[in-house]
């Protein structure tokens, strides 16, 4: 029987020791929150499938939603895969150890439990140090999500761990925030061999153009995917990312969002039903509005804006927001992550200004 509630340790990653506990803990079987340069991951030994099990129980995650499994280098490939595409290599060569996730044929040594019924897997070569040195420590593959309650902002935080997994988890790994801020990028292949993003991050399909000298985006990344559609990534399916307001994503210009959200603002004043909205903004932003603000970073610095964005989200819950406009970014490049994340959170709740 899988437990619930647990008693969590914290290993701060400074001591030698920690690695070594965490990976043991892994290696029996149990769940250890630990830390990327993306976001902090709830991590299991990804043959071990009663220990996958334990992450979906403990994230709350639904079954059909499948998990990354983690890896030091290609030298933990064999078992795992069964086929390493040309143009993975390329990637791979180009981009790892770092924030790509790259979906390939399912080997054998993979539990069942992480690929939600599909016959492929996400490989990730994370380049945290911490990361990298329990999974050599452990001596396993580890399959790791985001260290969340399933559809809450991702943690890039120890302290966001300690809120969402104290007593879920048995032992979470103390380390610095995440530099990236957000999920890995996620890359198929078409059957021409042509890299396909299922979800947006650090590594931007203009990236991946440059270096295979084709791209394409998945209709998810922008679109929501059916309920009964089979889901290749995290990320494309499910309502992610969200605090408990209501968000809105208003897309324009500084000038359009700013007349929008004061027109809006001053009519929950009329109403007297002001409190608890937000203007989730740019810094440039903040001069021009008469509701109460939040920025999560600089227009067009779309790098500080995904490092800022889950925090910035933890923070509207801790300031009991009900409804937010949110002044989205630009499609492009990195905040194409930023906006896929966005558009998640809110549900797809999207006005063009």
């Amino acid at each position: 029987m899988i437990r619930m509630e647990m008693k969590t340790e914290i290993l701060p990653a400074s001591d030698e020791k920690s690695i070594e506990k965490a990976a043991a803990l892994l290696q029996n079987g149990e769940l250890v929150a630990l830390p990327t340069e993306t976001v902090y991951g709830i991590a299991a030994d990804a043959r071990n499938g009663e220990a996958v099990k334990k992450i979906f129980v403990a994230k709350g995650r639904p079954q059909d939603n499948p998990l990354i499994v983690h890896v030091t280098g290609p030298e933990m490939l064999p078992g795992l895969v069964s086929e390493v595409p040309e143009r993975a290599q390329l990637l791979m060569a180009a981009f790892c150890p770092g924030p790509l996730t790259i979906i390939m044929p399912r080997g054998p040594e993979v539990a069942a439990e992480c690929c939600a019924g599909l016959d492929t897997v996400g490989i990730r070569m994370p380049s945290h140090p911490v990361a990298r040195a329990v999974i050599r420590a452990a001596g396993v593959p580890l399959a790791a999500p985001s260290a969340n309650r399933s559809g809450s902002p991702s943690p890039t935080t120890f302290r966001h761990c300690v809120d969402d997994l104290w007593g879920l988890v048995d032992a979470i790994v103390e380390s610095d925030d995440c530099t990236v801020g957000v999920e890995s990028t996620v890359v198929s292949f078409l059957p021409d061999g042509t890299p396909q993003v299922l979800r947006p991050g650090a590594v931007t399909p203009e990236e991946i153009q440059r270096r295979c000298g084709c791209v394409s985006i998945a209709e998810a990344v922008l679109h929501m995917l059916p309920q009964d559609a089979a889901a290749p990534s995290p990320g494309m399916k499910y309502k992610h990312y969200a605090p408990a307001a209501t968000l809105t994503l208003l897309c324009g210009s500084r000038e359009d969002y700013a007349a929008r959200v004061n027109e809006y603002y001053e009519t929950l004043q009329r109403a007297g039903e002001e409190d608890g909205f937000y203007a989730m903004c740019f810094d440039e932003d903040v001069s021009l509005l008469e509701a109460p603000t939040i920025s999560y970073g600089v227009a067009y610095d779309y790098p500080s804006q995904a490092q800022n964005l889950f925090d910035v989200l933890r923070q509207l819950d801790k300031l009991q927001a009900t409804e937010v406009y949110v002044h989205a970014p630009e499609p492009e490049e990195m905040g194409l992550a930023v906006y896929n994340r966005l558009l998640r959170a809110a549900a797809f709740r999207v006005v063009q200004l």
